[in-house]
């Protein structure tokens, strides 16, 4: 591992926003390939690298709910549209030379690896990425607390938090207050107290009794990530 490195494995968590650049909806091949340049950079450290994607670029579960469906259909929608956003970025990582492999919480045995503990850390071992997919294979519960479940299981020593256009926590929503303050430390129950947007109350709860710190980030700078894994001040920490 690099001598400025302060991480030896972290966890990443990716909004399916991140993957979407400038389009409506679905992946866009540039983004993609811009945010597997960014996972290079960290990996190249010597950093062991894992991923868990999420799917708000493809379909929202809680949006089918609401128009009517089975919140447990429309949840197990959600985790299969996870796969569409790990393929393309199994891709690009593979593209630009950094081994890659997709586990998935959902059996698709032609296109990903079934999720096992053990395989996994392995993989990260060997200098694999590994990206999580298909949430945590059960209804009613978010991709970042698959994020959260992910990070315990294989040790990650911080779960990086990737946001979309949004710098870090703030006191209020900053696109609706224009007086909302960027937060650069808070703790787990403070978040979950004050209702925070940092991540769902199951998802915090979990980093919070397993002492996993989270550091939430702008993911368009392109530096941001490497900054983090070298120690330095970027967005938002939260820590116990």
């Amino acid at each position: 591992m690099a001598d400025d490195a302060v991480f030896r494995r972290v966890l990443i968590k990716l909004s399916g926003e991140s993957l979407m650049g400038d389009l409506d909806f679905g992946t866009d091949p540039n983004r993609v390939s811009a945010v597997a340049e960014q996972i290079k950079v960290v990996h190249d450290r010597g950093i062991e690298v894992s991923i868990v994607v999420g799917a708000g670029n493809i379909y929202r579960g809680m949006s089918g709910a609401a128009d009517g469906m089975d919140r447990a259909t429309a949840d197990y929608m959600g985790m299969l549209a996870t796969l569409l956003n790990a393929l393309p970025l199994q891709d690009a990582l593979e593209r630009a030379g950094v081994h890659t492999r997709v586990q998935s919480a959902i059996a698709v045995a032609e296109v990903a690896e079934p999720y096992i503990r053990r395989r996994a850390m392995r993989h990260l071992e060997k200098g694999r990425v590994v990206i999580f997919a298909g949430g945590t294979g059960n209804p009613f519960f978010t991709t970042d607390t698959a994020a959260a479940l992910r990070a315990t299981e294989v040790r990650a020593e911080a779960i990086l938090m990737a946001k979309n256009g949004v710098d870090g926590v703030y006191s209020a929503d900053p696109n609706r207050d224009p007086d909302a303050e960027l937060i650069p430390e808070i703790t787990h129950m403070e978040a979950i107290q004050r209702g925070l947007r940092v991540m769902d109350a199951t998802a915090l709860t979990l980093c919070m009794e397993n002492g996993l710190p989270i550091y939430v980030f702008n993911m368009d700078d392109e530096q941001n990530i490497d900054r983090i894994v070298c120690g330095s001040a970027v967005g938002t920490l939260v820590k116990t």
